[in-house]
């Protein structure tokens, strides 16, 4: 490298910024809840809930895009991080802003532990057959 201004540009992806720069150094978000990879994010203001949240000064450009891709559909931590081609760590923080700010829901996954027990549901199932 040259100078040290080519440091922060790559000639295949252009200007590079740090993913820490993105959450302004931070590494946990303001929100309480815990963000699994599989859990699914939903803009609140899906069509006909209103205008987007464009005018907040407090989005960035990533918060933003977070919210277009969860605008019609639910998406998943890990397809966020996937279709913005950012570490999970990064949107992991900027979803639990959106969680703060109350612009997204967060729908978590249900634990194992809760889930129905198999034996029983083929028990329930033969129980209906029998009738």
């Amino acid at each position: 490298m040259s100078s040290g201004t080519d440091q922060w540009y790559d000639d295949a992806a252009g200007p590079v910024v740090r993913p820490y720069a993105m959450t302004r150094g931070r590494t946990v978000h303001a929100a309480e809840a815990k963000i699994d990879l599989i859990a699914l994010v939903v803009a609140r203001n899906a069509p006909g809930e209103g205008e987007p949240p464009d005018e907040d000064l407090g989005l960035s450009p990533e918060h933003l895009d977070i919210m277009d891709l969860c605008r019609y559909q639910a998406v998943s931590v890990a397809e966020l991080a996937a279709d913005l081609d950012l570490p999970v760590g990064v949107i992991r923080v900027l979803v639990g802003d959106l969680l703060a700010a109350d612009h997204v829901h967060l729908h978590k996954p249900v634990p194992p532990a809760e889930l129905p027990d198999e034996r029983l549901l083929r028990e329930v199932i033969a129980g209906l057959r029998a009738l």
